[in-house]
C-alpha cells in the first residue's frame, strides 16, 4: 500500500482530515458509526503488526466517542513509528555491549 515514510504521513494527514470532516457537519455520531471501523481497518493496513492492531482498536474507539474526532490518530501513529520508536531503537543499540571486542 504505502511504503515510504512520506507517503504514510500524507495518507495519515488526509485520513485524519476525513475523520475531522464530520465535526462541522453537525451529525458527527451518525457519520462516525460508519467511519470508525473503516479508520481502524486502515490503521492496521498502514501499520502492520501489534502496534498497528492496537492503534486500529484505539482509533475505532476514539472515532466512536463523541467529541474526540479532533484527535489526529493517524498522524500520532506516524510520529510514534518514525520519530519515537526509531529514537528508542537507536538508544537501545548504543546500550548494547559488543562482547567480541572486549
Amino acid at each position: 500500500m504505502f511504503r515510504s515514510k512520506r507517503s504514510k504521513l500524507i495518507a495519515g494527514i488526509v485520513l485524519d482530515l476525513i475523520g475531522m470532516a464530520s465535526v462541522p457537519l453537525g451529525f458527527t455520531e451518525i457519520l462516525d458509526l460508519g467511519w470508525a471501523p473503516i479508520a481502524g481497518y486502515l490503521m492496521t493496513k498502514l501499520y502492520p503488526g501489534k502496534s498497528g492492531v492496537a492503534a486500529g482498536i484505539l482509533t475505532t474507539i476514539e472515532e466512536l466517542m463523541p467529541g474526540m474526532d479532533v484527535i489526529p490518530s493517524f498522524t500520532i501513529m506516524w510520529c510514534y513509528n518514525y520519530l519515537l520508536k526509531s529514537t528508542d531503537k537507536k538508544e537501545s543499540d548504543k546500550s548494547v555491549i559488543d562482547v567480541d571486542h572486549l
